[in-house]
């Protein structure tokens, strides 16, 4: 067997994994064929189109799993970054990832390439700050968020209508508070069935985010039976992959929609809670035209130092998605 285009003189690929409350992130620290010139959004679509075969080999089984999000280190466009950063999943490039984020400076800090302080990472979705404490926490200000639409109805194929709201927080979500099923660790399965009939809704009804971007994260956010959190939530990412961690763009995404309702002041904490358990912490302050700049709070642990080979004999060399 020979690699797909693109992919001929990779043998192998150094890694560092990480968790952020639960979700993988695997960080690609070199191996990865050079994207060239250009701003990262270029960049991600030379990515998607030139090299998934190497995307699938990073993320996808054998290697990788359905809930592995990789995030390939880049030079940066503005001079303030300590990198650019190109995250991607089982199935595709994503513009910004909030538990990779956290988890990219976290596995930079074990690299030795920064210490605690003010950093900044370049991405797809725009320039990202990152404070890292001297606790080992990471606080992330994302890019500006917003609501994009409220109370958008959608009719599920059993012909239930389901109510929610669109917002952009990094990337697309559809946020709704109403489910049939609790939000529990053992009711995974039939969350994942729900929220895949969910964006199968959206996608046949047509409805899109601005600039008829797809929306690709499905997020059931209801009231935490856990004392001090102010909601739990149930992400569903694209691959149809469940978000162990509180997601920091779906968090970001949920504060847009706080503000806009009046219900969560400028720069009171909101603590969101995973389905497994873990916690991000979430304020915001004002941004432009309506819309806001989150900050969400958590932590990454480094789980593995890695190379990961590829032979070429192998017939699974380039991954699969399961």
């Amino acid at each position: 067997m020979t690699y797909p285009a693109g992919a001929a003189t990779v043998t192998s690929i150094e890694a560092i994994d990480s968790h952020t409350g639960g979700e993988p992130t695997r960080t690609v620290i070199s191996g990865f064929p050079d994207l060239g010139e250009g701003t990262l959004k270029q960049r991600r679509d030379r990515f998607a189109r030139e090299h998934d075969a190497l995307r699938r080999a990073i993320a996808c089984e054998p290697r990788g799993s359905d809930v592995v999000v990789g995030a390939l280190l880049v030079p940066p466009d503005d001079a303030r970054a300590v990198t650019g950063v190109i995250f991607f999943n089982n199935v595709g490039p994503l513009w910004m990832c909030g538990h990779g984020a956290i988890g990219v400076i976290r596995s930079l800090q074990f690299l030795g390439r920064i210490e605690p302080g003010q950093h900044w990472l370049d991405t797809p979705a725009g320039l990202v700050g990152a404070r890292l404490h001297e606790d080992g926490r990471v606080s992330i200000d994302n890019v500006p968020s917003y609501r994009h639409a409220r109370d958008v109805s959608v009719t599920l194929m059993d012909e239930r209508v389901v109510q929610g709201d669109v917002a952009w927080g990094g990337n697309w979500f559809f946020i709704t508070p109403e489910t049939p099923i609790p939000l529990e660790p053992n009711h995974w399965r039939d969350l994942t069935a729900y929220a895949e009939d969910i964006r199968r809704a959206l996608e046949e009804a047509g409805i899109r985010g601005a600039d008829g971007l797809e929306i690709d994260h499905i997020e059931i956010n209801t009231a935490s039976p856990t004392p001090g959190m102010d909601a739990r939530n149930f992400v569903l990412c694209p691959g149809l992959a469940y978000d162990r961690s509180p997601c920091g763009t779906g968090t970001s995404a949920k504060l847009a929609c706080l503000a806009a309702d009046g219900t969560l002041a400028a720069g009171a904490v909101w603590r969101q809670e995973s389905l497994i358990g873990s916690v991000f912490e979430g304020t915001w302050r004002p941004g432009e035209d309506g819309s806001i700049l989150p900050t969400i709070t958590g932590s990454a642990f480094v789980t593995a130092q890695s190379r990961l080979v590829l032979d070429p004999t192998d017939p699974f060399v380039c991954g699969f998605s399961g």
